[in-house]
């Protein structure tokens, strides 16, 4: 164990995994809120994606004890799984290196995950920081608990600093996608989220910080295609329920509609015209997969 603190419930192992590229100004906060648990982690793996900054010389002077991976700059996918690979605990979290966790973050989980052992996946609550100021999330943004599939539709439905998953689990659907620059944890909640309920703290145990240009949803212009990517695996996959498919569709269709407009705007002919085809296909399929209940509703 990293940290003084006990454990009442069986001294769960959690490896905590922490992808950083040029943040060794907040990176110390992210660390500093691990070491503070009240339960604490048995690892701190901190997986360099190719940091030109501080970083290298801030984990060997303040944290002897953590992990350091450092690789080329391959992205936020290709970090977090090679921290995935190298963790050795039952548990796998995450925390984005300009996120915070509070002092409870872990047990919390733990209590609640150990006493509902069906459960191989939990997240909670958030405090949102907005360059600085504390911000009220949307309606939209709410989270969920259960089988939460069709929530994690429309956006992202779970933060990854909010997570922690049994590394069973990645053997079941996989890591994270590292063809998505940008989305890959909605990819990756997806495939989860068809095939685990999910547990839900309705607490704020983290303060996500935001606002920053290095943000990807701020290098990144029209988001969408990213999620429609992901939607077109989920929609391949043999194992989604007929129900949670046909609301996949739905979705899809509308992102496909909201980036062709875009498009249209942005005087981006070839795309257009190849979402287009997208939209037709799968209005294909949507059609195809209502057609027999409407034929059942209909006797």
């Amino acid at each position: 164990m990293l940290n003084a603190p006990g454990c009442d419930f069986g001294c769960l192992p959690v490896s905590v995994v922490i992808p950083t590229y040029n943040r060794a100004g907040c990176l110390a906060r992210a660390l500093d809120s691990v070491l503070r648990q009240t339960h604490a982690a048995s690892e701190i793996i901190v997986v360099d994606d190719g940091s030109s900054d501080a970083t290298p010389q801030l984990i060997a002077d303040r944290y002897p004890q953590v992990s350091y991976i450092r690789q080329a700059n391959c992205g936020v996918s290709s970090a977090r799984n090679r921290g995935i690979e190298a963790a050795c605990g039952t548990w796998i979290a995450f925390l984005d290196s300009d996120d915070e966790w509070l002092p409870t973050k872990l047990e919390r989980q733990l209590t609640q995950l150990h006493a509902a052992p069906a459960y191989r996946v939990g997240h909670c609550n958030e405090i949102w920081i907005r360059s600085g100021q504390r911000v009220n999330p949307k309606h939209k943004h709410r989270k969920f608990g259960g089988w939460i599939f069709q929530q994690c539709l429309p956006l992202c439905a779970i933060s990854p600093s909010a997570v922690l998953v049994h590394r069973d689990v990645f053997a079941d659907i996989g890591l994270f996608d590292e063809t998505l620059p940008a989305c890959e944890d909605y990819d990756l909640w997806l495939r989860l989220c068809a095939r685990y309920p999910v547990q839900f703290i309705d607490t704020a145990l983290l303060v996500k910080y935001g606002g920053h240009a290095d943000q990807l949803s701020s290098r990144y212009e029209a988001m969408d295609r990213f999620r429609i990517k992901a939607l077109e695996k989920i929609i391949e996959a043999p194992y989604l329920a007929p129900s949670d498919r046909t609301a996949a569709l739905t979705i899809l269709l509308e992102k496909i509609a909201v980036y062709v407009h875009g498009a249209e705007k942005r005087g981006r002919h070839e795309a257009v015209r190849d979402y287009r085809e997208k939209m037709q296909r799968y209005t294909g399929l949507l059609d195809a997969a209502i057609a027999p209940v409407t034929s059942c509703t209909s006797l």
